[in-house]
């Protein structure tokens, strides 16, 4: 399954257009490699997405084709969600 259609199905982010334009810019990486919104994710498949503040790590756990908002959260586990500047604590 291609990454940007991944993070639209999953509800990572909510547009496929919107991911695309992420991976575009080279703000995703699969397993250390920078990603386009073509490239491919298999199972066990470790996700890296900078958002501006945020960075979130994901392992991949199942790919579906189409999911209900309850069973979005079954494709994959945040291994990891950091942020440069924690704005919740200042």
């Amino acid at each position: 399954m291609r990454i940007d259609k991944f993070l639209k199905v999953s509800r990572i982010i909510k547009r496929r257009s919107v991911a695309k334009e992420i991976a575009d810019k080279g703000r995703i990486f699969i397993n250390g490699r920078t990603a386009k919104s073509s490239t491919e994710v298999k199972p066990n498949d470790e996700v890296v997405i900078k958002f501006g503040n945020k960075t979130l790590t994901i392992l991949v756990k199942e790919l579906l084709d189409t999911t209900k908002k309850d069973d979005a959260e079954r494709m994959y586990e945040i291994t990891s969600e950091d942020y440069e500047r924690d704005f919740r604590k200042e």
